[in-house]
């Protein structure tokens, strides 16, 4: 198993505190031969009324935690959308039912996410992010 990036427990605890429920800690993906590894996968009830009694369907995600803490951050989105990329692959046929997030800290989102190239990232591939204060331990936005 990979190491854990530097916010992992932040964000686990942040989901943790929006209501979610983490099942997997790492979610993992039989890849053919070979297994890969999402951060986290979580669910929650959804908010729909329900009768009493009844139980609610539920809303899974993967989350993937990245730092972006190298010496560029233009390499450090190149190896995290490839990631992105692979682990939206492998969850489509896995658990088609689970939506993949891009976990980052909130603070990087005017110098990864609000650039030019972080749009057009973001934009072309449908990538999903949930920003997280990573000092206070809360979601600060999801953006589907």
């Amino acid at each position: 198993m990979p190491p854990r990036d530097l916010y992992h427990g932040a964000v686990r605890n942040a989901l943790i505190k929006d209501g979610w429920t983490i099942t997997h800690d790492p979610l993992t993906l039989p890849a053919g031969g070979q297994n890969v590894f999402v951060d986290l996968g979580a669910e929650r009830l959804l908010a729909a009324e329900r009768p009493a009694g009844a139980e609610g369907e539920r809303e899974r995600i993967a989350v993937e935690v990245k730092t972006f803490a190298g010496r560029s951050t233009v390499a450090d989105l190149e190896q995290a959308l490839g990631q992105y990329l692979i682990y939206k692959a492998l969850l489509a046929t896995e658990e088609p039912g689970r939506t993949l997030f891009l976990a980052a800290p909130s603070h990087l989102y005017d110098t990864v996410w609000e650039t030019t190239i972080g749009r057009v990232v973001t934009d072309t591939y449908g990538v999903k992010l949930l920003l997280c204060d990573v000092e206070q331990e809360v979601i600060d936005r999801w953006q589907k």
